[in-house]
């Protein structure tokens, strides 16, 4: 059974400013998430799912899902606010969903199969796909058994101001402990500057840390559900707190329901932070093509 790729798509419309913004940083006019659904296909993925929200879905559909129809199946889940347990009543005041592992929860009845998640608009790279779509599909794979694709820091960051990123503490059987969120995280002469609980410190930039990129059993979805429901129960701001992946897969971690692998790559994150970035992006992706990893037109 091939895995599936669940894409979180939720927020483009909103950060973009309409789904026709989405800036090109392919030679023949390829946003970022061409990239990963190309690499996805030749990786093995045998199906994308893109959640996203139902006031996009027309546009979405017309504008980027149309383009990978006829390649690789595809469907389509969406967030929504009011997508809660029981009688669980929405705050007074709440616009936005809850978060990206309420986003993953969202595709659970059109995913049957092991299945990765990423960010709709970061580049993972070719070998990332790879790696996670091999570990999805090893026989051996059982509920609980989770992966995360993890980055060099020193491949993440950008040269036009600090970003945040989650530096993950790794274990000696190759397992992940913990991710500890850092912020203010940039290069200098030294290194790589960081904020680590209060504490500024450089490092070297060989630390590895979580862009997004996970890869799941399908029994996820059940966890993910009764994790949601304590999660509602305790809401600290019902205004602005969210249900994130991260913290979902650290509670699972703790209680010894779930045990991650990671899965260390080298190769370059590539993202638009900030709008300078975007040269730095393409100027990427043109040595990829010129090195023959991708052809001048992804589609053709």
């Amino acid at each position: 059974m091939k895995p599936t790729l669940v894409v979180l798509a939720a927020g483009m419309g909103s950060r973009y400013g309409g789904l026709k913004q989405i800036d090109p940083v392919g030679p023949s006019g390829e946003v970022i998430l061409d990239y990963s659904v190309y690499d996805a296909t030749r990786a093995g993925f045998g199906k994308v799912v893109f959640v996203i929200r139902r006031d996009i879905e027309a546009e979405f559909k017309s504008a980027v899902g149309s383009k990978y129809e006829g390649k690789i199946e595809v469907e389509y889940a969406f967030q929504q606010l009011r997508d809660v347990p029981g009688d669980f009543e929405i705050p007074e005041g709440r616009t936005k969903p809850w978060g990206t592992a309420h986003a993953v929860l969202a595709a659970r009845d059109v995913v049957r199969e092991p299945f990765g998640v990423i960010n709709a608009d970061d580049f993972y790279g070719r070998d990332s796909f790879k790696l996670l779509a091999d570990a999805l599909s090893t026989e051996e794979n059982a509920a609980g058994r989770y992966f995360l694709v993890g980055f060099q820091l020193r491949n993440t960051v950008s040269e036009h101001g600090s970003v945040s990123r989650g530096l993950c503490r790794v274990d000696d059987r190759g397992q992940l402990a913990k991710v500890e969120e850092c912020h203010g995280i940039e290069p200098t002469e030294g290194g790589i500057r960081l904020e680590r609980n209060g504490e500024v410190e450089t490092v070297d930039g060989t630390q590895t840390v979580s862009m997004n990129m996970w890869g799941f059993s399908s029994e996820f979805f059940s966890r993910a559900k009764a994790g949601f429901a304590g999660f509602l129960e305790s809401l600290e701001n019902p205004l602005k707190s969210e249900y994130y992946i991260p913290s979902l897969v650290q509670d699972l971690i703790d209680s010894r329901q779930a045990e991650v692998e990671v899965l260390r790559t080298v190769e370059p994150w590539l993202g638009v932070t900030y709008p300078e970035d975007k040269q730095a992006v393409q100027a990427g992706i043109r040595a990829l093509v010129d090195d023959g990893v991708y052809p001048e037109s992804l589609w053709e």
